[in-house]
């Protein structure tokens, strides 16, 4: 790995444990949470089986890059020589992780190397994303809950029938592999475009050892959000919910290249399945699916406000420490970029009232505000 610097390989395996670490949350948590009867070696071996499969036919069929051309677009993800701040952003994520926050891994670690254009695009496929996945949360499980829902809740002693049991391990391939697609940009982006199959394999085997850490802890801090939810460790719930979200994933994907936040989506799925028991079913609050629902988006933000934070201060900061000065006129590029950073952190002010009062007030609040933040985005060119 001659032309792989010592900064970038300290990023890479930040990134690959950092992002293992979170996303196994969104994308293995409910296959780990419902086949919690079986030792996590053998869950393991099925999952580290997908990622070699994905990860061998993508770098095969695009030349070197396991990241399925999602960092092609060099105006919008340009190639960089990796410095030291390009490191602390995996870092960060790391520590986050640890207290088990929802933080999107893509904003996290992708901000700091895109351009203006790259984070608009970024964020407005991710905004999109939890839009979509909402909806359709939302309106299949407004019609599942009284049906198959409750079906399996009183039939919960059938759940593990060879049949579902068969559908989940197929349906958790398929969403790890649609995933692993998605994110892989998330952890290659510190390395060379072009890898050679030295280089890959000695990544990927890494990545595999992260995994098997990820397994053997039963998923980490983050699986507890996951547990907040309802019906989640019944392993035919858990497969419904899971061949969607790989489906939206999928769709995304199709869509095309440009990276996205898939916790974003995987929160607005849930969200969206929470207010449809939530509706359906008085034994599920709504206040309380609302308070969980705005909490789990409002950490997400905080998330994202923090990657952009960082993605403008670190390589001014970095600037200036070289002895370049500290000129503020060259901190955003543009004055709408400007206004976007001010705006983004000044809600941060709302969000912080919230988790500190935690009242209904203080939640429509954070909620109104982040809906508006949203729309506003989208009439609000960056560039």
């Amino acid at each position: 790995m001659t032309e792989i610097t010592l900064f970038a390989m300290i990023g890479f395996l930040f990134a690959a444990y950092a992002v293992v670490g979170n996303d196994a949350l969104q994308t293995l948590g409910t296959f780990i949470a419902s086949n919690s009867r079986l030792h996590w070696f053998w869950l393991f071996l099925f999952a580290a089986a997908i990622l070699v499969i994905t990860f061998t036919y993508g770098w095969w069929i695009n030349d070197g890059d396991p990241s399925y051309g999602r960092l092609a677009n060099a105006k919008k993800y340009p190639a960089v020589e990796i410095q030291w701040y390009h490191t602390l952003p995996p870092l960060v994520l790391l520590v986050i992780t640890r207290f088990g926050v929802p933080v999107s891994t893509s904003f996290m670690v992708l901000t700091v190397f895109a351009s203006i254009g790259g984070l608009s695009s970024m964020l407005q496929k991710s905004l999109i994303g939890y839009g979509l996945a909402f909806v359709c949360g939302l309106v299949v499980f407004l019609v599942l809950a009284n049906t198959l829902e409750k079906f399996f809740r009183k039939t919960a002693d059938s759940q593990h029938h060879p049949i579902w049991v068969l559908l989940q391990w197929i349906t958790t391939g398929y969403l790890w592999s649609v995933w692993l697609i998605q994110d892989f940009a998330n952890i290659f982006v510190f390395l060379p475009r072009q890898l050679t199959a030295f280089e890959s394999f000695t990544a990927m085997f890494a990545i595999v050892l992260l995994l098997a850490y990820t397994f053997a802890n039963r998923g980490g801090p983050v699986q507890r959000i996951l547990k907040t939810k309802t019906a989640v460790t019944d392993i035919r719930s858990a497969t419904i919910i899971d061949f969607i979200y790989a489906s939206l994933l999928f769709y995304f994907k199709e869509l095309n290249n440009i990276p996205m936040s898939t916790t974003f989506v995987f929160l607005g799925l849930i969200a969206g399945r929470e207010y449809g028991f939530a509706i359906m079913q008085q034994a599920v609050s709504f206040l309380k699916t609302c308070e969980t629902a705005v909490s789990d988006i409002a950490k997400a933000y905080i998330g994202l406000v923090l990657s952009i934070d960082m993605a403008v201060g670190l390589p001014f900061l970095a600037r200036g420490l070289a002895g370049a000065g500290f000129p503020l006129e060259e901190l955003v590029p543009t004055q709408a970029y400007g206004v976007f950073i001010f705006a983004a952190n000044a809600l941060l002010l709302p969000v912080a009232i919230h988790f500190a009062v935690k009242s209904r007030a203080t939640m429509f609040a954070v909620a109104f505000f982040l809906a508006a933040a949203a729309a506003a985005f989208f009439s609000f060119p960056l560039e």
